[in-house]
């Protein structure tokens, strides 16, 4: 039975719930949900040890921190070896610049997105560090004029 399955009514509620704010009260969220506090307790309990519940952080507003722009990257790495997957996959671990990594089908084999200060940090930051990793073939970049939609919510 898979986890999908597992999950009524009223766990996908405290999903939802949780989506939007975590920070609220037990007791908060169980009269959300309709259910009491124990019980919304034992449910998160259980869907995180189910995998479905992870960490919980806070949302930090890049821009307000001096890193506005986003920019994605498409990398291709040299070959396909074990050697060269796992160092280019632990230089993208290391690297705060880097905030979110996938490994793709198609024409490219990374897609990055990087947060930086500026297009003149971008140009350091891809110039001396990216492209000289000994793991990378080529890369392209795209800026992001505006933010259009953002969030980390899963559908339910």
């Amino acid at each position: 039975m898979t986890v999908e399955r597992r999950i009524d009514a009223i766990d996908r509620k405290l999903l939802y719930e949780l989506q939007r704010d975590a920070s609220v009260s037990h007791a908060e969220l169980a009269e959300r949900v309709g259910t009491s506090t124990a019980s919304c307790w034992r449910r998160m309990r259980a869907l995180e040890a189910d995998g479905v519940l992870g960490r919980q952080v806070r949302l930090v507003n890049a821009a307000q921190l001096g890193r506005g722009v986003n920019v994605i990257c498409h990398i291709k790495i040299k070959n396909h070896s074990i050697e060269t997957t796992e160092a280019f996959e632990s230089f993208i671990a290391s690297r705060d610049e880097i905030i979110e990594c996938y490994s793709m089908s198609g024409d490219w084999d990374y897609l990055l997105r990087i947060l930086v200060a500026d297009v003149e940090d971008y140009n350091r930051f891809l110039m001396r560090t990216v492209l000289r990793h000994a793991s990378v073939a080529t890369g392209s970049s795209h800026f992001a004029l505006s933010q259009v939609k953002y969030t980390t919510a899963v559908p339910l």
